[in-house]
């Protein structure tokens, strides 16, 4: 009897352990930093990249031809586009391959050691906030996990090897990169994208920094509340690669394979579902190729999951997005009801 009691008492207190520990006693658990992505619902996105921009536009570009893009940016205007559809953040690529970035970064520029500086001299982010913010507006942005592949000096100072690598002391160098960004903008920032994380078991799954750990809190450095997902290419089943994320990055080319499984109160593995597609022909570029009755459904399939879902358009160099664009947004945001 005594050793019955024994492992009663042991059993209970195990159980004990599971309630206060794993919330299975009926208390819901923490939503997390995600929660206003829920409640904002969809949001909106531009590849404002300086490589794309010149094969569209057909120009060349140079550091000169950059800043006179970016300086010529009319964050006004979008922000009263945004405003206007109802979308209830905006996400913009810092930069991506070109090695052009489009707000200044010493700590990059010290170890890519190109003169002059491909970061702009204007702060683009800081500059949106402020459009965004007095209309409620919230503001994140996209940086890839690489260095710039198309800035072959940038990419060999900076360390990178691209491929399943270790990538140990450039994952140093650009964590230092993006803190820097981060510790300049603060909460103006409220989350990040991260983009090509593809080998995140070669680069990141590690104990010792650099890993997930580090990456997340190099992001989060001025914004502890910021939140942050990496993707790891284009997965048709919502998954989330690591519990330093707060939400799942979502790349989906064709929206009829994606699958949103065994989803709770909006979240998959505790993070917050969400969804992140383009309506162009391709990311960025070209016209729509969706009519409206398609954009809202699949609008209205990841809504039905508790899920957040980001609609990327093209961009003009002006800043400001097309009337054809304008107007599958705008049906979004009437059939969401607004913000």
């Amino acid at each position: 009897m005594e050793q019955l009691n024994r492992r009663f008492r042991g059993q209970f207190v195990f159980s004990l352990i599971l309630v206060m520990c794993c919330g299975i006693s009926g208390i819901a658990e923490p939503q997390g930093r995600a929660v206003w992505m829920k409640q904002a619902r969809w949001g909106v996105m531009n590849h404002y990249l300086a490589d794309w921009i010149a094969r569209v536009e057909k120009m060349e570009m140079s550091v000169e031809q950059w800043n006179k893009l970016v300086d010529g940016f009319d964050v006004e205007g979008l922000a009263e586009q945004i405003e206007s559809v109802g979308a209830g953040y905006y996400l913009i690529t810092i930069g991506q391959n070109s090695g052009y970035y489009l707000a200044p970064n010493a700590t990059y520029d010290s170890y890519a050691g190109i003169r002059p500086s491909k970061c702009s001299r204007r702060d683009l982010v800081a500059d949106l906030h402020e459009a965004l913010h007095k209309r409620r507006i919230r503001l994140m942005v996209y940086l890839p996990s690489g260095a710039p592949n198309g800035d072959r000096l940038a990419s060999e100072a900076l360390g990178w090897q691209n491929g399943p690598h270790r990538n140990r002391e450039f994952q140093l160098k650009w964590e230092q990169v993006i803190r820097e960004w981060s510790l300049r903008w603060g909460d103006k920032v409220t989350g990040w994208w991260f983009d090509g994380c593809y080998w995140p078991n070669s680069m990141y799954r590690f104990t010792e920094p650099p890993n997930f750990a580090s990456f997340a809190a190099a992001a989060r450095a001025g914004n502890p509340e910021s939140v942050v997902a990496f993707n790891p290419g284009v997965v048709p089943r919502l998954i989330s690669v690591t519990p330093h994320e707060d939400y799942i990055a979502g790349e989906i080319s064709t929206m009829d394979r994606l699958e949103i499984r065994r989803a709770v109160d909006g979240r998959i593995d505790g993070k917050q579902v969400h969804v992140l597609s383009y309506l162009g022909e391709r990311w960025g570029m070209g016209s729509p190729r969706f009519n409206e009755e398609q954009v809202l459904k699949w609008t209205r399939d990841v809504r039905s999951k508790g899920g957040a879902i980001t609609w990327d358009v093209p961009i003009q160099p002006d800043g400001l997005m097309s009337e054809a664009f304008m107007e599958q947004l705008t049906a979004v945001g009437t059939a969401l009801g607004g913000r």
